[in-house]
């Protein structure tokens, strides 16, 4: 497994606890509907875990995570909700500890970019979907992020960003590589398509703007730009300024780039 390079500080949680089933797998949601089983591979703090369980109700769907500690945010979200058919699964997708054709859909968001082997990956999330089922994911691709104004200050973020996420073992430019990656796990009935997050509004960039402000110098991100000597605390302070600059100018545009992909198994 690679390192996963957000962590889980709050300035990450508020993020994820932002998306939704509509704004983060529309792309899935004409293929869900009540009595469809689904795996959440990754599912984080749960926000698209639930819309899922409220979907598909009677069937149930498994929520995956990596240890207890992040699978925990998703047992309080779901609880939160009241919800009863979503069960909670630690493990690990390059060795899912499911039968073969268990899940009608496999789902993962923002998780393939974070993971050793995505090719693997996928391979395991075929092995478990069932025949005609389909296996569904997203990931960002960083490179492709566009933003205005063009301050210097986040050129070194990005940059910053693909250099610790590679460091730690992961691919920040995921989307692109989605059908690629697909193909090489052996998957022929694809379909690839792409979609964007855009912060525009002064509210969208004021939230977004100074959710990575905080993240810049709090989370795991910014841990480890230190350890490794990647960026130093004067670094990241001069471009977490830079991120509530862009927030607060009126001009403000910023698009995020996605890759999608369905698999029919």
């Amino acid at each position: 497994m690679a390192t996963y390079t957000h962590g889980h500080h709050e300035s990450v949680l508020r993020s994820h606890r932002w998306r939704t089933a509509e704004n983060s797998a529309a792309y899935l949601l004409p293929h869900l509907s009540s009595g469809v089983a689904v795996l959440d591979v990754g599912c984080g703090p749960g926000t698209i875990t639930a819309d899922f369980a409220t979907l598909v109700t009677p069937a149930r769907v498994t929520a995956l995570e990596r240890t207890e500690e992040a699978l925990g945010l998703a047992r309080a979200e779901i609880t939160r909700r009241g919800l009863t058919n979503v069960e909670f699964v630690v493990g690990d997708v390059h060795r899912l500890d499911f039968g073969d054709d268990t899940f009608d859909v496999v789902h993962a968001h923002q998780v393939l970019q974070h993971v050793g082997d995505p090719v693997a990956a996928l391979r395991e999330m075929r092995r478990v979907t069932k025949p005609g089922g389909l296996i569904a994911v997203r990931d960002s691709d960083y490179a492709a992020f566009a933003w205005y104004p063009r301050l210097p200050e986040l050129d070194e973020w990005l940059a910053l960003y693909e250099r610790v996420a590679r460091g730690n073992g992961g691919e920040p430019d995921a989307g692109r590589r989605l059908l690629a990656w697909a193909h090489a796990a052996g998957l022929t009935d694809v379909r690839a398509t792409s979609s964007t997050w855009c912060f525009a509004t002064p509210a969208d960039r004021e939230w977004w703007g100074g959710m990575w402000a905080d993240r810049i110098l709090q989370s795991d991100m910014a841990a480890t730009a230190e350890r490794t000597g990647a960026a130093g605390r004067d670094d990241l302070a001069r471009i977490s300024r830079a991120w509530r600059d862009w927030a607060a100018h009126p001009d403000g545009w910023m698009s995020l780039l996605h890759g999608e992909l369905i698999a029919r198994v």
